[in-house]
Order: structure tokens, then sequence, then C-alpha cells
């Protein structure tokens, strides 16, 4: 009894340290976009920031940065989920270069749990993408980035709340997969494993080959870029095609 006792105390030590130093580290970076999302609540400050952004789009590809007038940025929700999506991606398993974690999903038809790389087939590269849709791929439906009952959001073609429960959802991943027929939809797991992972929130791209990732995006939705996506493919693809030639001419 006192040995479990006194190891757990060790443990909750060893937890709180790590939650301390993991806050001491995101401070900086959230301060700096709680800052930010304070000046872009100045619609003056938000023309001006947005009509820039949109001048240095490079890519058609890539889906624009819009955020309407009627949209308040600075609010308790909005920093609750930023500080989320931070402690997401500075604590994640998922590494370039790395292993690819093989975390839990749930498939919309029949509800079956399966793992993420049951989706890879032989050394084909596999898509993965986390709350949007795309090309061998799988979208993971994670947890809503903007609900009904949280960080509200005009522009969201659906107002869901947050998700109670595993029903909620698969069915608001139903109103996905009706915007990307076709596509694989799989959702994630209530214990947001996959979201977790693969610090996801609010979206996220990867390209997992061999069980491996080879390709990691940055955070949604500044840092979702298709066109990166699309030049990793287009490399890979004149890579085989490099192969075969070398091949045939042997």
């Amino acid at each position: 009894g006192c040995l479990s006792g006194g190891l757990l105390m060790i443990m909750n030590t060893i937890k709180a340290i790590k939650n301390a130093v993991v806050c001491l580290v995101l401070l900086p970076r959230f301060l700096v976009a709680a800052v930010m999302f304070w000046l872009l609540d100045f619609l003056c400050i938000r023309k001006k920031v947005f009509f820039r952004m949109r001048e240095q789009e490079g890519d058609a590809t890539d889906p624009p940065l819009c955020i309407s007038d009627s949209n308040r940025l600075f609010s308790l929700e909005s920093l609750k989920a930023v500080w989320h999506g931070h402690k997401l991606d500075f604590l994640k398993a998922a590494h370039l270069g790395h292993g690819a974690p093989n975390t839990e999903v749930v498939q919309l038809e029949d509800q079956r749990r399966s793992r993420i790389l049951d989706y890879a087939k032989d050394k084909r590269p596999l898509i993965l993408n986390f709350g949007s849709y795309i090309a061998d791929s799988v979208v993971v439906y994670i947890e809503e980035a903007h609900p009904s009952d949280g960080w509200v959001s005009t522009d969201a073609p659906y107002q869901i709340p947050k998700h109670r429960c595993l029903e909620d959802r698969l069915s608001a991943a139903q109103l996905m997969r009706l915007e990307v027929p076709g596509c694989l939809v799989v959702v994630d797991s209530m214990e947001n494993s996959s979201n977790a992972a693969y610090g996801a929130y609010f979206d996220r791209l990867y390209i997992l080959q061999e069980g491996k990732i080879v390709y990691q995006g940055g955070r949604g939705p500044e840092g979702y870029r298709i066109s990166e996506l699309r030049d990793w493919l287009d490399q890979y693809r004149q890579t085989l095609e490099g192969s075969n030639d070398l091949v045939l001419n042997v």
C-alpha cells in the first residue's frame, strides 16, 4: 500500500512538472496569438491583413483563409481552442521521417474499429486528411474546431455542437461525407487518439508510406497547403517514372 501510494505520488509529480514545462514553452506563442486575435477584431485591421494575405496567396489550389466580419476572434472559447491546438501540436507523436502512429479510428458504414495503417496498400503513399478532403487517401473526421456551443463561426457550412458521444461524431461525419463523395471517411475515437498523435487540430495533411511519415503539413487553417502535397506527389510520380525508365533501359 505504501509502495503503490509512493509510486502514484511520483507519477503525479512527474505529470505536474511535464505540464509546467509545456505551459512555459507554449505561453509566448499563445500570447502572440491572443494579441493577434484581439487586433483582428478591429475590422479595419482585419480587412487590411486579409487583403495582404490574399495578395500573397501563391496557389489557387490552397483553400483561402476567409473570416467574415461577423466572426469574433478574441473570446474565451477561441483562446481555449488556440491553446488546445498548440498543446496537441507540441505533444504529438507524429514526426517527419519517423514511424506513423497507428491510432484507432471508427468506420462510418458499420462502426467497426480499425487502425490508420490498415488503409495503407503495399508501398503506395497514403494521404491522411484531417478535417477536410483529398486523393489512396483517408479523411479522418476529428473534434469540431468551431462547434455551435463553443467557438462559433458563421462561415461554417453546418452548425454542429460539441461531440458528447461517438454517435454524435458519427452523425456529424455523415455531413462531411456528403461534401466528399467517393472519399473514404473514418472517425477519430472519442479519446481523440488520432487528433492527439498527429496534432491535427484544426486540420492537417500527412502522407504515410511503408509505416513512416514522409510528408507533414502545417497546422490549419494557415498551414493547410494542398499545393505542397501536390508537389510531393508530383516528385514521387517523377521518381517512379525514372525508376521504370531505368528498368526498361536495362
